[in-house]
């Protein structure tokens, strides 16, 4: 019995399963950003979470992907690679990366996306209509 008590604290974890927003967002759709900071964002921008750790999406120029591990509501965007791809929209993209590094908390609510943190900073992304 003793033995299975010690063995109880390894096993747990593994039994839990995804506590990402992965686990909480659709994997297989792709979420438009609608929103910076309360204002329309003027170009386009996306979000995915397919797997477990795993964030991807285009930014106004480039695709992108990162890895994120924190529980769900918190969100640790870290280490993203992009494409260097030029285009008209590098201020656009250059904000858009900012604020997604910036990102702590995430709310998934049907459709909606809502990453945020603690300054105040937002980012609010719907369901892309051609994934619906």
């Amino acid at each position: 019995m003793f033995r299975l008590l010690c063995a109880l604290p390894l096993v747990l974890p593994a039994c839990a399963g995804d506590q990402t927003v992965s686990a909480f967002a659709d994997p297989s759709a792709t979420y438009r950003l609608t929103e910076l900071d309360g204002a329309p964002f003027p170009a386009r921008a996306t979000i995915s979470f397919p797997e477990t750790g795993v964030v991807r999406g285009s930014a106004p120029c480039n695709d992108y992907s990162a890895s994120q591990s924190a529980p769900y509501p918190w969100l640790e965007i870290g280490n993203i690679r992009a494409t260097r791809l030029a285009c008209g929209a590098t201020e656009q993209e250059t904000r858009f990366f900012q604020a997604l590094s910036d990102m702590a908390f995430a709310e998934v609510s049907g459709d909606t996306i809502l990453l945020s943190n603690d300054a105040g900073r937002e980012m609010l992304f719907s369901r892309s209509d051609a994934d619906q």
